[in-house]
């Protein structure tokens, strides 16, 4: 037990000593920005749009971040949720199964999905990058097929609560996002699994080497996302009230680059969930401020993209900008031996 105390002291501490702190304090000067300059944003319906909005991207995102703690990444998380999302409704809708039945088999193909990108990964022994990749037109070409494009309408009203519901004013795809944040940071503080993640991210080989299944951790975790990528694509069809093929195209990009602005590193071991969280509300909070300061709504995708690059840069401009320092540093340091 105090082990597990003393990992969860250097957890929080290093949350404190990571760029997390930084981009903790720009996103509440975002937050303070938008409100002074914009009467909208601090609106009930507003707030409960954007919280709504962000808990989509946020719960791809955690789980995202958890692949990239370990070194991988997953590009077919927006297929995977909409492919689940339209089989829901095809079964709900054309088949008359149980929305709780349709939900619980969707649930598990997403599952499945993960299971198969894992284990193209993991036994194949082949880049997460390529393989989800690959997988995206798998995902995508079996959705159009299914759908033939159109979207599936006249969902069960009974499923109608879990996406567009609230508690105490509080949107319930919010409150899943919490329950899920707490549970995987729990997972990452306080179980062994969390802690063979950060291990295996660090040094596979070492982790090889102590006889620790890398492999099937790193194909659970596969599972898990397939799983959260089905959950986020139910949610949206409770939402909307239908089943669009073209559900979670953002998510792939949002989530990586929500991961990589709060702190997590692209080449594993370093960050955590919650760092995954603020860098999602960052990108939710431009979002929103492009709609209520007039911007086109259309120019999202490009900000989006902008800060997908910006995130993913940071890292290895200031890894590049150490590297010449360094090297200054020790050409001063040979030509004061040299004298």
């Amino acid at each position: 037990m105090n082990k597990k105390v003393s990992y969860a002291k250097s957890f929080f501490k290093s949350i404190l000593t990571s760029k997390m702190l930084t981009i903790t304090l720009v996103m509440i000067a975002m937050f303070i920005i938008a409100s002074v300059v914009s009467p909208y944003f601090l609106t009930v319906y507003n707030l409960q749009s954007v919280s709504r909005d962000l808990a989509f991207i946020c719960i791809i995102a955690i789980v995202q971040s958890c692949l990239l703690i370990l070194g991988d990444l997953d590009l077919s998380v927006g297929k995977i949720g909409a492919l689940c999302g339209v089989i829901s409704g095809m079964l709900m809708v054309q088949y008359d199964v149980s929305p709780i039945l349709a939900l619980i088999f969707c649930l598990v193909l997403g599952m499945f999905c993960g299971l198969v990108n894992g284990f193209l990964v993991t036994k194949l022994k082949l880049n997460s990058v390529i393989v989800t990749i690959g997988m995206t037109g798998v995902y995508g070409g079996i959705n159009i097929v299914l759908t033939k494009g159109s979207a599936i309408t006249d969902m069960p009203k009974s499923i109608a609560f879990l996406g567009k519901g609230s508690i105490l004013g509080v949107p319930m795809p919010f409150i899943f996002m919490i329950i899920i944040l707490v549970v995987m940071v729990f997972m990452m503080i306080y179980t062994r699994l969390g802690r063979y993640i950060y291990a295996i991210g660090n040094n596979r080989e070492a982790v090889n080497i102590l006889g620790i299944k890398f492999n099937l951790i790193r194909l659970t975790v596969f599972a898990v996302m397939g799983f959260f990528a089905a959950f986020s694509g139910l949610l949206m069809v409770a939402r909307l009230g239908t089943a669009q093929p073209s559900v979670g195209l953002e998510w792939p990009l949002n989530s990586i680059a929500a991961a990589v602005i709060g702190g997590v590193a692209l080449t594993g071991g370093e960050g955590n969930p919650m760092g995954a969280v603020i860098g999602a509300t960052i990108i939710a909070l431009i979002q929103n401020m492009i709609v209520l300061f007039g911007v086109s709504i259309y120019w999202q995708n490009a900000v989006s993209g902008f800060v997908v690059v910006l995130a993913i840069s940071v890292d290895p401009l200031t890894k590049m900008w150490r590297e010449i320092q360094e090297r200054r540093q020790k050409v001063k340091g040979t030509a004061v031996s040299s004298q």
